[in-house]
């Protein structure tokens, strides 16, 4: 669990997953205001991601793909990042059991 493999990146976080991650936030958003914060900052990546896929073609954009896939990766990617900072202990994280 402490080196982030391709084969975790490529496992999808569900909508579902991400809602619940999301509606803990909201619960504790008065002890982690920052980590809320956070996980907004994911999921409007994730949405630019997602929505920045036509424009970026549409205008002939090439140099915004990377950047498109590297917003539809980020909840997989901060997922994993949390993953490896707590089992290394540098921080906790109290809902990596939603998403697992």
């Amino acid at each position: 669990m402490s080196n982030l493999s391709s084969r975790d990146l490529w496992h999808p976080i569900t909508l579902k997953q991400m809602q619940r991650v999301k509606n803990w936030h909201a619960a504790q958003q008065g002890a982690h205001p920052a980590e809320r914060q956070l996980w907004e900052a994911v999921l409007t990546l994730w949405m630019m991601g997602w929505i920045g896929w036509l424009p970026a073609y549409m205008f002939e954009a090439p140099w915004a793909y990377p950047l498109c896939l590297l917003g539809v990766l980020a909840p997989q990617l901060y997922v994993q990042w949390r993953k490896h900072v707590h089992a290394t202990g540098r921080l906790r994280c109290d809902w990596l059991d939603l998403v697992a």
